[in-house]
C-alpha cells in the first residue's frame, strides 16, 4: 500500500466512514475506494481530489528538482 492510499484510509476511518459511504459521497463504487486505498495508480488526480474534499482533508504536493 502506498503512502497516499494509507493516508486516505486512515482519514476515512477517523471520519468514521465505510468505503461504501465514501464512495457514495464522491459517486464511485466501494471497489474503487478499495483500489484507491491499496494502489492510487488506479485513480485519477480528479478522483483523489474528490476523495480529499469528501474527507474534508487538504492535499498538497511539493516537487523538488535536483
Amino acid at each position: 500500500m502506498n503512502v497516499l492510499g494509507k493516508m486516505i484510509k486512515k482519514v476515512r476511518i477517523e471520519r468514521q466512514l465505510t468505503q461504501e459511504e465514501l464512495g457514495k459521497l464522491i459517486g464511485v463504487q466501494k471497489a474503487q475506494i478499495s483500489k484507491i486505498e491499496n494502489s492510487t495508480n488506479s485513480a485519477t488526480i480528479d478522483t483523489i481530489v474528490k476523495v480529499m474534499d469528501a474527507l474534508k482533508a487538504e492535499i498538497s504536493f511539493i516537487v523538488k528538482l535536483t
